[in-house]
């Protein structure tokens, strides 16, 4: 049974770093394409970030240059460093995975198997 499992939320200050893990379990995260999505208080759920099986990560333009996507296949985790955190990233942060080998966008479609969540709250 595929099971996603994200770590590392809490509370930080505007200007400060935080980084997220994701434990995936029987689903490898070197094989097919993962992402980040996150939903702040009232809004829609969007992406933050995606990892295909080959390639860079891709980010959205609203955390370029301050979130870091990465994985470790031998642990089968992915992080998420984020730094530089703004008011405006508060949210919950999911992990997610698709079947696919790639993912041409951030269409919630490719995603098939999600975590449960961990709460980022930045206070300013």
């Amino acid at each position: 049974q595929v099971q996603l499992t994200e770590s590392g939320g809490g509370s930080v200050q505007a200007g400060g770093s935080m980084r997220l893990s994701c434990e995936v379990a029987e689903h490898s995260v070197s094989t097919y394409c993962m992402a980040w999505f996150r939903q702040g208080p009232g809004k829609r759920r969007e992406a933050v970030a995606r990892l295909n099986k080959v390639g860079p990560p891709i980010y959205v333009e609203s955390v370029k240059g301050r979130f870091t996507f990465s994985r470790d296949n031998a642990r089968n985790t992915l992080y998420l460093q984020m730094n530089n955190l703004k008011p405006e990233d508060t949210a919950i942060y999911y992990c997610t995975a698709s079947r696919a080998y790639a993912c041409y966008s951030f269409a919630e479609d490719y995603f098939v198997y999600w975590g449960q969540g961990t709460q980022v709250t930045v206070s300013s």
